[in-house]
């Protein structure tokens, strides 16, 4: 990586180091996108590239039972990587509360959101933190994050976490657990599993982590990326979008994104990088990124659906039962996490560490 100009040294430091975040520098009053956060033309979403009419699948599960559910979700599992659900049980006023709490959080003043900047928090189960991987990139992603690790033993410290979200945080993680549940055992029973035991079910879904995410406004969006194109490590992804938009699918066709298109009370579902590999590639883990607002703060909210830190994944013996061989090799899910981790955003490429 190229070394950086003095200022945008000096906009590191306050953003990173100093622990003021983008939010920060926004609330300085900053009218034009710093060179740190300024991508590389290639490397923009244009304007010729968006689908304008494409969308991914929005299914109705209030009948999980129902064949025809079954099918839409594995064939958009298949296809796209992406689908949206209605209908699905959690209480639109828990994802309201959520997202409100998101907002608020990112309300507080410097001094109560840098008790929680990584290297400040009293519990590493929450985090703020800002960009991607600010050590490895050249150019910053225009976004801060309140992460939450959700196992139930870091739930034990939850009395650390900060007071004017923690709540909504919890209520949210607990009423989705069904939903996640669900959608496992259909795309499970799509691979010809025929039920997740104790042992599946940490594999599947052992250390879930809810993000708070916020994109402040930006004054020019097409300079940046709000999140840069990649896919998920977690096994899935729930996504709760607020209705200002930005996230972006690749589609299936050349260098083209669709606009997933907010819809109140529905949640976002994406395969990620564990499912796709467990799945010998019959689910796809898409790339997607995210494009900042220019007039709007954006929040979003997901759970990463992720394996316990010490569990082996790699394609299911029921995918390989007819002889097919496996394209992935067995990877422990904390590796493959420190490896994600330690770069930028780079498409897909952090598959090619499980790829045989």
């Amino acid at each position: 990586m190229a070394p950086r100009n003095p200022n945008s040294e000096k906009i590191l430091d306050f953003v990173v180091n100093k622990g003021n975040g983008i939010k920060g520098l926004v609330d300085t009053g900053i009218e034009t996108v710093p060179d740190l956060y300024i991508l590389p033309i290639e490397e923009r979403l244009l304007p010729n590239n968006i689908l304008p009419y494409d969308s991914i699948p929005v299914i109705d599960v209030s009948n999980w039972d129902d064949p025809k559910v079954k099918e839409s979700i594995c064939g958009a599992a298949g296809k796209w990587g992406f689908f949206q659900i209605i209908n699905h049980g959690v209480p639109l006023h828990v994802l309201d509360a959520v997202k409100e709490a998101a907002y608020r959080f990112f309300g507080l003043p410097y001094e109560e959101r840098n008790k929680y900047w990584a290297g400040n928090s009293p519990t590493d189960t929450v985090t703020l933190k800002t960009s991607f991987v600010p050590q490895a990139e050249a150019a910053l992603e225009w976004k801060d994050y309140l992460s939450f690790r959700c196992s139930p033993r870091d739930l034990e410290s939850f009395p650390l976490w900060p007071p004017v979200c923690r709540d909504e945080v919890v209520e949210y993680m607990e009423s989705a657990k069904s939903v996640i549940r669900k959608l496992l055992e259909v795309l499970l029973e799509g691979l010809k599993v025929k039920q997740i035991d104790k042992a599946r079910e940490y594999t599947l879904m052992g250390s879930p982590i809810v993000n708070l995410m916020y994109y402040p406004h930006c004054p020019n969006p097409d300079f940046t990326a709000g999140v840069r194109p990649h896919s998920d490590i977690s096994t899935l992804t729930v996504l709760l979008q607020d209705d200002n938009g930005g996230l972006y699918v690749r589609a299936t066709e050349n260098d083209s994104w669709i606009h997933v298109l907010p819809i109140n009370g529905a949640l976002v579902i994406n395969i990620g990088d564990i499912l796709q590999i467990m799945s010998n590639d019959r689910y796809k883990s898409i790339e997607h990124r995210v494009v900042a607002n220019r007039s709007k703060d954006r929040v979003s909210v997901p759970i990463f659906v992720n394996p316990g830190p010490d569990a082996v994944f790699g394609p299911l013996p029921e995918v390989l039962e007819s002889g097919e061989q496996p394209l992935y090799k067995e990877v422990v899910f904390s590796d493959y996490f420190k490896y994600f981790f330690s770069k930028k955003h780079d498409g897909k490429k952090s598959m090619d560490f499980a790829r045989i």
